[in-house]
């Protein structure tokens, strides 16, 4: 209408969308830590001192820097620190964990302490041993800690930390991945100074006195024995998950067991996570704190609420020691820490910034945890639960009064709501590690979680505090019939069909762009917030259209699998067990190595021959091959794979044993062009722990 007052709509700007964020700039310090540490890992070359300066020069320069520009500007310089900050912490860590590692296949006498005991994928008894020593080897190339699985069928001595112990044993250096852009072991044992890894089929003897001195050993030597009297406690598999719970100790979990836990999404119960750590310190803070309350004198004169969150701190201190203190309980800690903190400094406790503030010590303390299953699964699903639940209550739904029966509806929607929360938030990261996804996980968790909080957890601490009068009988009863329950509910969603559903492995870029957007979608505020759902989309469906290789080849060429009729078929149904298993597990089809090689002819042959879009591949295994047969090859084949011999021919493309040895696992696709040969080594490039 002329002459009306016209409104124009005014879009925000940049500084607009800063200052709609400047209330959660400490949430994103872990984001962009994270993004710093995920760019260091990403680089196929180690950087160098020029690099690492510069950057040293930059983080304090664009602090100060942002005291002198607009506040949308200095928030971009912010965030460029932090970001640096985490690439040169995480290039720190990886500098200082350096330790030595074995170069060469090794087979002989080896001494050592024994360090840890647990058991390997093939159900063997495995040692940890540090102090090594190596026959005709040095101190300075011997690595700092092997482990071994023990092969042998009878054990002369108990396997326990501190022991001085002395076999035989083949050691190889830390494996590459077992395909190109798969989980790289040599990282893994890097971070943990891990230099050597082998097998033995002889029996272990001690050879010294054992070395049982420090503060350290004596806590190993403790949960050992506690894990032995807690497994006498509760009988069977209930007493293994009992010590797998209270102590960290799986070395009697049946391999069985812990293929139900997983087929019903429970197998995180077994981890010494915030869960656990949550339950426990939450149960004697509501004891501490209740029972002070029934004392008026002192409810009336002392700071109950505190005084039970110093208590709980105790307990989790105590708990984190005992448990062995590895990495999912060292960050189940600070995050529990930080909400007592909070309580101690009257603050809500369970907020994103504490969260946050957990996030940025475990991210400076150990870096390396951005790349692990743990670490990711345990903050998106506190993070989410933490978001969802701050939510509903800013809108009232968890408002008290209304008798008991509301209290109960109340009580059972915030349970299917954080089984639901924390099962969404963590499912593309379990898939994406572990290839699967449990269909009924839900169900299972509603049915055992409550168990764990209300009678398994509750039932030990009162246990603990009853042993010393010897009363502790009921309470170990009662933790083992709700242990009972819950494996209970894990054999029985196990069972059903279509329990399981195999995910097929994508590329690392799509669980960083599903991460990043849904927590960008936590973060951000205002009507921006929606730009966040576009990288989410987009990672999945990335995920859709991912295409394994057509022929895998191991690093030492033993292994072939290639894909016919949308499945892949293996060479070989024994041996190279653990290649076979996470190249099958990768292609998201659940089948077995047996499964994979019931196509083929029985007996071996000593020429394979497979075919790939058309193109030929020719396969020979044994070492005694003729250069005219090779010849002969190469006029009928378009590739020659030769993983025991040298032998190379002009003209002719070729893998033979020196360029295996050169690339690693191998990945083989056809375009247009022939062939497309893509190395373990090629992706991971010359890092630390792959020179």
């Amino acid at each position: 209408m002329i002459g009306a007052e016209t409104r124009v709509r005014k879009f925000p700007g940049i500084n607009d969308l800063a200052e709609a964020q400047r209330g959660t700039l400490l949430l994103w310090m872990p984001f962009a830590l994270a993004l710093g540490i995920g760019l260091y890992f990403a680089l196929r070359f180690e950087p160098g001192v020029v690099i690492y300066g510069t950057l040293v020069v930059l983080i304090p320069a664009g602090i100060y820097g942002a005291r002198f520009v607009p506040f949308s500007a200095a928030v971009v310089l912010l965030g460029l620190s932090i970001v640096a900050t985490g690439f040169v912490n995480a290039g720190f860590s990886a500098h200082r964990k350096s330790a030595p590692v074995l170069k060469y296949r090794y087979y002989g006498p080896i001494e050592g302490r024994i360090i840890a005991v647990d058991r390997s994928a093939s159900d063997k008894p495995r040692i940890t041993l540090d102090r090594v020593r190596l026959a005709k080897v040095s101190a300075s190339r011997t690595p700092r800690k092997i482990r071994i699985s023990l092969h042998y069928p009878k054990q002369f001595m108990t396997l326990e930390p501190g022991r001085i112990v002395m076999l035989t044993a083949n050691l190889s250096p830390p494996s590459g991945p077992v395909e190109p852009g798969g989980f790289d072991f040599q990282r893994f044992a890097w971070f943990r100074a891990l230099g050597a890894i082998g097998y033995s089929r002889t029996p272990v003897l001690e050879a010294a006195a054992p070395d049982q001195a420090g503060f350290a050993m004596g806590l190993v030597r403790l949960r050992m024995r506690l894990a032995t009297a807690i497994r006498a406690k509760i009988d069977g598999q209930g007493g293994a998950f009992a010590a797998a719970i209270l102590l960290g100790d799986r070395s009697a979990i049946a391999p069985e067991m812990l293929a139900r836990l997983r087929a019903s999404n429970l197998a995180h119960l077994l981890a010494i996570s915030g869960l656990h750590m949550g339950l426990l310190t939450g149960f004697v803070f509501a004891v501490i704190r209740y029972g002070l309350a029934l004392v008026p004198f002192l409810a009336l004169r002392l700071p109950v609420k505190k005084i039970a969150a110093m208590g709980a701190f105790v307990v989790a201190v105590t708990y984190l020691f005992l448990s062995g203190g590895n990495v999912a309980t060292q960050r189940a800690f600070v995050m529990v820490a930080v909400m007592l903190l909070a309580i101690l400094l009257e603050r809500r406790a369970l907020t994103l910034r504490a969260v946050a503030l957990a996030a940025v010590i475990v991210l400076l303390v150990r870096p390396e945890s951005l790349i692990e299953a743990g670490f990711q699964m345990s903050f998106a699903a506190t993070t989410a639960l933490v978001a969802v639940f701050a939510f509903l209550r800013d809108r009232g739904v968890f408002i008290g009064g209304g008798g008991p029966v509301k209290g109960a509806l109340r009580w059972l929607f915030a349970l299917v709501m954080s089984s639901g929360v924390a099962g969404l938030a963590t499912a593309p990261i379990s898939a994406f590690h572990f290839n699967q996804i449990a269909q009924y996980g839900l169900a299972a968790n509603l049915l055992s979680v409550p168990a764990m909080g209300a009678v398994v957890m509750p039932s030990a601490v009162v246990a603990i505090l009853l042993t010393p009068l010897g009363l502790d009988g009921l309470a170990w009863a009662m933790m083992g019939v709700g242990i009972d329950w819950i494996l209970f509910v894990a054999g029985k969603i196990a069972a059903l069909n279509g329990a399981v559903v195999y995910i097929v492995k994508p590329a690392t870029l799509v669980l960083a762009l599903i991460a990043s957007g849904a927590l960008m979608l936590v973060l951000l505020r205002g009507p921006v917030r929606l730009v966040a759902i576009a990288p989410v989309l987009l990672g999945f469906w990335l995920w859709s259209g991912t295409e394994r290789p057509k022929l895998l080849l191991s690093a030492n060429g033993r292994l072939m699998g290639v894909v016919k009729d949308g499945a892949r078929v293996l060479n070989r149904a024994r041996g190279s067990g653990f290649v076979a298993s996470n190249w099958l597990e990768n292609d998201g089809k659940g089948a077995t190595q047996e499964m994979a090689t019931l196509g083929l002819a029985k007996g071996k042959t000593r020429l394979e021959s497979v075919s790939i879009g058309g193109l030929e591949a020719a396969y020979i295994w044994q070492k005694d091959v003729d250069p005219q047969e090779v010849a002969a090859l190469c006029s009928s084949y378009d590739l020659v794979i030769l993983p025991q011999s040298k032998l190379m021919q002009d003209g002719c493309e070729i893998l033979n044993k020196t360029s295996l040895k050169a690339t690693g696992s191998i990945a083989i696709d056809v375009d247009k062009a022939g062939f497309v040969l893509t190395g373990a080594r090629q992706m991971t490039g010359a890092r630390l722990w792959s020179r």
